[in-house]
This record gives C-alpha cells, sequence and structure tokens, in this order.
C-alpha cells in the first residue's frame, strides 16, 4: 500500500512541475506562443458563394462576397497558410498562400478559390513547406481572371508558423 501512495505522490509531483499545468481544475494545459492560428479571417473568406455570369469573353463564375468579407476590403488582416510559389519556384515576391496544405489546395482540386490567397509582398520570401503566417491588405477581385478573388498586397512575411 505505501509503494502505490509512493507513485501517486510521484506522478502530482510531476504533473505539478509541468510548465502549462493549471492547478485551478488540475488540468494540463499546453502553452504556445502563436496566438494567431487558427485563423478568424479565413472562415469567413470560405462563405463567398459563386453565381455564373458573362462578359465579352464568355461566360465564367463571379464571387458573390458575404457582407463579412466586404468588410475586409481594403483592411490590413494576417493570415497563416502555406506557401505556393509562382515565380521563378524557389524565391519571389509573388506567390499563392492556402489555408490548405499543398496536397489539399485549390490547385489540387481540393479547395476552391476562396481557400487561397494570392501574395504580392514587399520582400522576396524563400519557399518554404511549413506553414507560415503572412500580412497584408485585403484586396477583393471580382473582374480580373487573371488573378485571384482574394488579393494580399504590401504583404510582409511574418515568419513560418511552429508547433
Amino acid at each position: 500500500m505505501v509503494k502505490g501512495k509512493y507513485v501517486v505522490v510521484m506522478a502530482v509531483l510531476l504533473l505539478l512541475s509541468l510548465p502549462g499545468y493549471s492547478q485551478k481544475g488540475g488540468v494540463y494545459k499546453q502553452k504556445s506562443s502563436y496566438s494567431g492560428f487558427p485563423s478568424l479571417v479565413w472562415p469567413k473568406l470560405y462563405a463567398t458563394s459563386f453565381e455564373k455570369a458573362k462578359d465579352e469573353l464568355g461566360e465564367y463564375d463571379k464571387p458573390v462576397f458575404s457582407d463579412a468579407v466586404l468588410a475586409l476590403q481594403g483592411k490590413v488582416v494576417t493570415l497563416p497558410g502555406y506557401m505556393m510559389p509562382f515565380e521563378n519556384g524557389i524565391k519571389g515576391n509573388h506567390f499563392m498562400l492556402s489555408s490548405l496544405p499543398i496536397n489539399a489546395c485549390f490547385f489540387c482540386g481540393v479547395g476552391g478559390p476562396e481557400t487561397v490567397v494570392e501574395v504580392f509582398a514587399l520582400k522576396p520570401m524563400t519557399y518554404t513547406e511549413k506553414p507560415i503566417e503572412v500580412k497584408g491588405t485585403l484586396m477583393l477581385n471580382e473582374r480580373n481572371p487573371d488573378q485571384m478573388i482574394y488579393i494580399l498586397e504590401n504583404a510582409e512575411v511574418l515568419g513560418e508558423i511552429g508547433f
């Protein structure tokens, strides 16, 4: 019986010594230095729907932005995501940011155009497979078929997101 009490006391001392252990309620809570992930902006962007429209070039899917998305037009936002380079492959200041990993992104068939943002960064960024966080001015595009529906201008890459 003494052996069992010793094990319980040691377990309690171990839990109390762990960083992040809350003595209120006795629940272990992992401390995190990153407070922006998951994004509160991406779910708003996902709410965009599409309707068929026609112009001189033919029929296309026109984005219909929700009021929540329209409220973000011209505002500085911060988005986490996965980098997909276009220019030069490895390094550039013009790239796509996907809310989904590359194997599930818009270009691979799983996500829609509302899951990616076209980024124009102030400084070139070297490609990384790790998720990154980008901050910039969000612009909405409903007319130019050569660009994505969401564009992040004057963007700054804040860094990689560590887990």
